[in-house]
């Protein structure tokens, strides 16, 4: 294609996006990386109406168009905006926590898709519409609602399915109350988990979340589940004693989340999980899960963060308080204080030992081709709403994931995922202008992405400047 036919193609598009009297915005010499395609591209131009990108090229070869506002990335790179799979945004008290809390971290940490694992469905449409509208600052949402569970159920807001009839009609009814996704929690029962199953799939919606204690991750893999949370499951699917070692220790003690994540509870049990990994069960698996395609959301943070916990807070959780709410801290610190209190020095020794299978794990599917997404599950204890999403992608290069594939993994996979892959996780024409200027380059060191100079959220330009002012304003609501 000539430089003089690009040039009267640019100006075409320029002319449009100026008659729908949007601000636009071009941002020059920046070093574009593309996930999607895995290309990096130097010395970029790319052209910004109120909502899309319109132009993305070299900045040799690109017309401005007069009036636009000019932000130079000479020096800086350019990424997608990040989505964080497995958040809940009303974990952290309403009707004010997930605005003045949640959602200004999320956005200052470059945050602008989300998927809630977990809540009330009106409360979220509510923040949804709230964020649509412009009214609010906010990432995109998808949703699932409350969770399907036995009896009891583990967390609120549940529903309780005992039965087949019990899974169809919950299914149904959330399906018509218009959630993204149904999601099943551990104390799902085989009968009503496979009614759930089948039901989700005959009405075209996908079903995710845990792997129930009553099925395999196997079964729950054949059965059609589109992704596994927190490696629930895989690792008891890896054993060579899995069907005793499930008969020995079908569900933990209800003690929350981390007990549940760390097997906790039973030494023996876990130290016989351990010696009994299984390479060859690990790699039949893996290539079950790539050739299902069950998606993995491992959420590294919780793991590595809370419920291994191998370690007391590190400097950087440390200065991440000064963003915490009382009314959240109230919740967190005991069970953080019982995490540490309660586990002497074996127990600490089995958690890095699996901690560190779980990385090798992550690494293993990977390598596999099993489509692997960044999630956190914040807020629970220890998961900062934002920052631990970069934490997300660091513990993924430590398990032997490239910094393009942990990239990959928090926007052009999530943007598949949802079935957004021509809308977001991308920089090209036509793409929703959710995007992050970073001041060092992500594929040299991981930690970069959190080296935020602005975000673009549906195109509006927040420098860093505003980014502080986000900060600040949740340190104030914290210290109220």
């Amino acid at each position: 294609m000539s430089g003089q036919f690009v040039l009267i193609i640019l100006n075409f598009v320029l002319l449009q996006a100026c008659s729908s009297r949007q601000a636009i915005l071009a941002l020059t010499h920046v070093t574009v990386i593309e996930p999607a395609s895995s290309n990096i591209r130097s010395d970029c131009t790319v052209i910004i109406d109120g909502r899309e990108i319109i132009w993305v090229g070299s900045s040799g070869s690109t017309q401005i168009p007069r009036g636009a506002k000019i932000i130079d990335g000479a020096g800086k790179f350019l990424i997608p905006g990040l989505a964080d799979m497995h958040v809940h945004l009303l974990g952290a008290g309403e009707p004010s926590g997930s605005r003045e809390f949640i959602l200004p971290l999320l956005v200052a940490n470059g945050i602008t898709t989300v998927r809630d694992m977990g809540g009330d469905v009106a409360l979220l449409k509510q923040v949804r519409e709230e964020i649509n509208s412009g009214k609010r600052l906010g990432p995109q949402i998808f949703f699932t609602g409350p969770y399907l569970d036995g009896n009891p159920p583990y967390f609120q807001p549940s529903v309780v399915v005992q039965t087949s009839a019990e899974g169809v009609k919950a299914v149904r009814e959330l399906k018509s109350q218009g959630v993204d996704f149904i999601k099943v929690q551990s104390r799902l029962q085989p009968e009503p988990y496979f009614a759930i199953a089948h039901e989700s799939q005959a009405l075209g919606i996908r079903f995710v979340g845990h792997v129930p204690d009553s099925i395999t991750a196997a079964q729950a893999s054949d059965a059609g589940q589109s992704s596994i949370e927190h490696l629930t499951g895989v690792l008891l699917g890896c054993s060579s004693l899995e069907a005793q070692l499930r008969g020995r220790k079908m569900v933990a003690p209800a003690a929350g989340e981390s007990a549940r994540q760390i097997y906790a509870g039973d030494q023996a049990w876990t130290r016989d999980l351990l010696r009994s990994y299984s390479q060859q069960n690990a790699t039949e698996l893996f290539q079950k899960f790539a050739g299902n395609h069950t998606w993995q959301v491992p959420t590294l943070p919780l793991l590595m963060d809370l419920a291994y916990r191998i370690r007391p807070d590190t400097p950087q959780l440390a200065a991440r308080r000064k963003y915490l709410p009382g009314n959240v801290a109230a919740i967190w610190n005991p069970v953080l204080e019982k995490n540490i209190r309660s586990a002497n020095a074996e127990d600490f020794a089995v958690r890095g030992q699996l901690a560190q299978r779980s990385l090798e794990i992550v690494k293993g599917m990977s390598d596999a081709g099993v489509n692997m997404m960044a999630g956190t599950d914040s807020t629970a204890p220890n998961i900062f709403p934002g920052f631990s999403l970069h934490d997300d992608l660091a513990y993924m290069v430590q398990a032997g994931m490239t910094p393009m594939q942990a990239l990959q993994a928090a926007t052009s996979k999530p943007a598949e995922f949802l079935q957004r892959d021509m809308h977001q996780g991308s920089i090209a024409r036509g793409q929703r202008a959710d995007l992050i200027l970073l001041s060092g380059d992500p594929l040299a060191d991981i930690h970069n992405t959190q080296k935020i100079q602005a975000v673009f959220l549906k195109g509006k330009y927040l420098d860093r400047a505003a980014l502080d002012e986000l900060l600040g304003n949740v340190q104030r609501y914290a210290a109220k």
